[in-house]
């Protein structure tokens, strides 16, 4: 062993427990097959042993092994285009689709957190070098706190107010308060939609945020998450049994229509709540207009 023996094993056992850290399985259900997990963990490992590596290269003034830096995130890259390819593929089998701006939100998040482990690695192995081990610690604690806040990003509840409304109808129309949401003609959909169907009206709080939630990819993640977590009350060929959002044109509000295997409400309001705000999604007009006023 040499000088260098315990800051590389301090650093690749921070980073692949910091890529652990963020592989966990949340409400959504993903990731949860086996070897999905493994290629992530793989590739954390990987990440790990890069970012501590370049430490020691560069005492020992082989600064060509930096080099392997640019070439890592070329191959992080397609840590993104893999994600895309298989949620795209699994998307297609959904009853209710997560939709494109989810996908690529997901996407850009894994490619994003092997970043985050080579800065980890990075940072702990050279704290191990220049101080001692104790700073070592204390910097894969801050690692991990930075983390967890860039992991959890801004929800829904953060923008809007979520209220449980009446469904009703006025002839055919389906209404969730008095936002328009389709047209049922049948009589029997019509009573199985009163009798599964919940409705919610999203209030924003901000005139921005009028944008954020009219986006269609914020919407159909919002009916993703709600149908997973709670079930879809609908199989495929029922066009009238289709969850659906529909916006109010004169103050931004948008009327969320559902139908949940479990009709529980408080829960179904915690779950809306909790979406995650999809960054693609996100718009800031009044800036705009400030900037240009």
């Amino acid at each position: 062993m040499n000088e260098y023996t315990y800051p590389i094993i301090a650093g690749i056992s921070v980073g692949t427990a910091l890529r652990i850290f963020m592989l966990r399985t949340d409400y959504r259900q993903y990731p949860t097959y086996l070897h999905g997990k493994i290629i992530h963990l793989s590739l954390g490992f990987i990440a790990a042993s890069l970012g501590t590596i370049a430490i020691p290269s560069i005492m020992e003034k082989e600064f060509t092994a930096v080099t392997f830096l640019t070439l890592a995130a070329s191959q992080f890259r397609e840590v993104r285009n893999m994600e895309r390819n298989t949620l795209t593929e699994m998307d297609s089998f959904e009853l209710v689709p997560r939709g494109n701006t989810y996908i690529e939100g997901i996407a850009v998040a894994f490619e994003s957190r092997n970043y985050l482990v080579i800065f980890t690695s990075f940072v702990v192995t050279l704290c191990y070098l220049a101080v001692n081990g104790w700073a070592a610690l204390g910097a894969a604690v801050v690692c991990f706190i930075i983390s967890s806040l860039l992991m959890s990003g801004s929800k829904l509840s953060d923008i809007v107010t979520v209220e449980l409304s009446e469904l009703s109808f006025k002839g055919a129309g389906l209404y969730v308060d008095n936002i328009y949401i389709m047209n049922i003609g049948l009589p029997e959909r019509q009573d199985e939609i009163l009798k599964y169907g919940m409705g919610f009206i999203l209030t924003p709080k901000s005139f921005s945020v009028r944008s954020t939630i009219a986006n269609l990819g914020q919407r159909q993640a919002i009916l993703h998450d709600v149908s997973v977590t709670l079930g879809v009350f609908r199989d495929s060929g029922t066009p009238a049994l289709v969850p659906l959002i529909k916006r109010d044109l004169n103050d931004g509000r948008i009327g969320v229509f559902i139908l949940p295997q479990e009709k529980d409400p408080v829960r179904a309001k915690e779950i809306i709540s909790s979406v995650p705000v999809l960054e693609n999604a996100i718009q800031m007009p009044s800036r705009k207009r400030n900037r240009e006023g």
